[in-house]
């Protein structure tokens, strides 16, 4: 089993952009960096199942949103896929990403369609605790973490989880 220190460069980057994610996005249940695709997988946890033509129709608008926004800033290569599992009563959306097209603004998009499109069905985890300026640290982190870890390729697979109020990042 390999040895990590504190100051290996390419786990804390993404260690550091996992946590950033989920402290920033209170909305997002896990997520996991595979670096062997060098992509990112966003999880989303909705309170009730979602039909097949709900499901067709939020896939459909996240790719077709996030096709919009690459082109938009000029980028038009990318990985994006959508996919949904339900356990019991509660619906998994998992959005998956190349880590070299992503950006915090596509992010932020990202959670703006789902919070529209699923009101009170989104299930998000509580930070009123944090302040505005909180946040807006947490965004600088987010640009910059992705910047090092696109530039570093990590060679680790993270996942990192939200448990009673807390974030969590493992080496997979």
């Amino acid at each position: 089993m390999p040895k990590y220190t504190q100051d290996d460069e390419q786990i804390s980057d993404g260690v550091n952009l996992l946590i950033s994610i989920l402290v920033r996005y209170p909305e997002i249940g896990t997520i996991s960096f595979d670096p062997l695709h060098n992509s990112i997988k966003l999880t989303f946890m909705l309170s009730s199942i979602l039909s097949n033509t709900e499901f067709e129709v939020i896939k459909n608008t996240i790719l077709n949103s996030i096709k919009a926004y690459l082109m938009l800033s000029g980028s038009v290569e990318n990985e994006a896929a959508v996919q949904l599992s339900s356990y019991d009563r509660v619906a998994m959306l998992v959005v998956s990403r190349d880590v070299a097209t992503l950006s915090k603004g596509e992010i932020t998009l990202l959670i703006a369609l789902l919070r529209d499109k699923f009101r009170d069905r989104l299930v998000t985890d509580n930070n009123d605790a944090m302040l505005e300026e909180d946040l807006l640290i947490q965004e600088e982190l987010i640009d910059s973490m992705l910047q090092n870890v696109k530039s570093n390729h990590t060679v680790n697979p993270l996942i990192g989880i939200r448990e009673d109020g807390r974030v969590l990042v493992f080496n997979k």
